[in-house]
């Protein structure tokens, strides 16, 4: 029977490289797993940027009231995914893009320009870059790239916007979800308040096209119009059906542009010939006003709660 010969420095040596790649991958996946705390962290704060938001106020320093105004959309959302947050309504008319956290570039191409974001989360606040790229043969991009920081604070969502080439001061803006928009009180009237509204009112707009508004006179707790825009050329552009009804002693304005979803706007101003309907949780408009003049004619103001450039429309009685 042969001997059986045993190398005692050949297992001591095997024993130490079993413990050196014990210790190395105890340690490897002690890290991986100290990263992947780091990161369900992360995410977890980023989780505050999900929903959608609406814009609430302009904190831009130095602003005039008509020059207040939301820094980008009235209206967006995020997605807070692991390692990304996906943008909807960023104002660059793409959908689900997805900004990786590890500053990675998220390429889209269109037909004349390469959109290229790009993003991190710092400090408590998220920050992304879009670059544009104009394609040969297409003219070049006026923007060459915008940065944006979104940062939660007590009072709800601070955005930031600095626009290159620099054209306007650095933006500003305050926006929540609309739940946590308070809605304003509302003001006690009866629809025979508004009688001064019943009629066919017709306008022209600076561009030459043509718009009405045709309300019936108040009835059964209600008033109903439908409102029709038409081009130069004779061609409706735009139509829109409005009812105000009587509600828990107020008045709420329903408008359904293109018979869509409707919005409602609740009645916060009245005067004999004055009322201002109000929701702070819509995008645009957030106050339509509506003015009877000494002359007879009719204004219909639409725009932001406070300051802005608000959009005016002059009316006439039909006939007149």
């Amino acid at each position: 029977m042969p001997l059986l010969f045993v190398d005692h420095n050949s297992k001591a040596n095997s024993a130490i490289h079993l413990r050196t790649w014990l210790a190395t991958s105890l340690a490897l996946f002690s890290t991986l797993g100290a990263a992947s705390n780091v990161l369900s962290a992360q995410t977890d704060e980023l989780r505050a940027l999900d929903g959608e938001w609406i814009f609430v106020e302009d904190r831009t320093e130095g602003r005039t009231l008509e020059q207040l105004g939301s820094p980008m959309a009235s209206k967006f959302s995020m997605r807070v995914e692991e390692g990304a947050v996906i943008l909807n309504g960023h104002g660059s008319g793409h959908r689900d893009v997805r900004v990786e956290l590890d500053g990675s570039i998220t390429e889209i191409k269109e037909p004349k320009t390469i959109s290229r974001y790009h993003g991190a989360w710092k400090e408590g606040t998220f920050e992304y870059e879009v670059a544009f790229e104009s394609l040969p043969g297409s003219p070049p991009d006026r923007i060459k790239s915008i940065r944006r920081k979104f940062r939660m604070t007590t009072d709800g969502l601070l955005v930031s916007v600095v626009v290159d080439p620099f054209v306007v001061k650095d933006s500003v803006g305050l926006y929540r979800h609309a739940e946590d928009i308070a809605l304003p009180t509302p003001a006690k009237a009866a629809i025979g308040d508004l009688a001064w509204l019943a009629g066919a009112w017709v306008g022209t707009r600076s561009s030459g096209s043509s718009n009405e508004e045709r309300w019936s006179p108040p009835l059964g707790g209600a008033m109903l119009a439908v409102s029709r825009s038409v081009n130069t050329s004779g061609k409706m552009f735009a139509f829109e059906y409005l009812r105000i009804v009587e509600r828990d002693g107020g008045l709420v304005y329903i408008a359904q542009p293109g018979g869509k979803t409707p919005t409602e706007f609740v009645l916060t101003e009245l005067t004999k010939t004055r009322a201002v309907f109000e929701n702070p949780r819509h995008d645009y408009p957030k106050r339509i006003v509506y003015e009877f003049s000494a002359e007879g004619g009719l204004s219909a103001t639409i725009g932001q709660t406070k300051g802005g450039t608000p959009r005016r429309f002059e009316f006439k009685r039909e006939g007149n």
